[in-house]
């Protein structure tokens, strides 16, 4: 085992133009969090990140000398060491159901999106776009019931699915107007939020 040297501040290696980079990029610009990021090549990475992350990927967020490799576990650290703008709710009950939902996302979604961006197989691709739009399509009305994803307020779960809504256009995901419209006002809402704009690298502003 590698041992850390302890580092006088916070720092995130970053993929410029992952999703999974792009959510923590996200809670970073919400929370307002002084950072230090390093945006990484994933096909040339630093020789220090292997020490720092023993599966040595990307994204990696070292806070002194802990050093985190999980997205999920990234973002409720943040959450909870910046606690201003919550980002999950107080009661544990409703934090659980959060959860759930960040559960689901990663599961029916995310899932598809990594093969629609990184497999060989075309056919999988495919069936992995088809899945993924008829998904959004059909949960499209669900987003008419409150301004956020089943909440008033923002939470972990519209900081998974930004990223992932950001990137529909170069997924060759085109979404209907009529059944999706209050999907369509949801990622208006959130690509429009300050946080957002902050997060977006100039890879991913390319992106549309």
């Amino acid at each position: 085992m590698s041992v850390v040297n302890k580092r006088a501040g916070m720092t995130f290696y970053s993929d410029a133009s992952d999703h999974y980079s792009h959510r923590i990029r996200i809670v970073l610009a919400e929370k307002d969090a002084t950072v230090d990021i390093i945006t990484v090549n994933p096909h040339n990475k630093p020789e220090d990140l292997a020490d720092l992350n023993p599966y040595n990927s990307l994204p990696t967020l070292v806070d002194r000398d802990l050093s985190l490799f999980e997205s999920k576990i990234i973002m409720e650290y943040l959450d909870e060491r910046f606690p201003h703008p919550p980002l999950l709710p107080a009661y544990p009950a409703a934090r659980a159901q959060t959860r759930q939902y960040a559960y689901r996302v990663e599961r029916d979604w995310c899932s598809l999106v990594d093969i629609i961006l990184h497999d060989s197989n075309e056919a999988r691709v495919l069936e992995a776009r088809k899945a993924l739009r008829e998904s959004l399509i059909s949960i499209a009305p669900i987003f008419a019931e409150k301004p956020f994803f089943m909440s008033d307020e923002c939470s972990i779960v519209d900081v998974m699915l930004a990223p992932v809504l950001w990137r529909l256009p170069m997924m060759r995901i085109d979404l209907p107007e009529k059944p999706c419209r209050p999907l369509l006002k949801y990622m208006e809402r959130l690509f429009a939020r300050e946080a957002f704009q902050t997060s977006l690298t100039a890879v991913e502003r390319d992106m549309r």
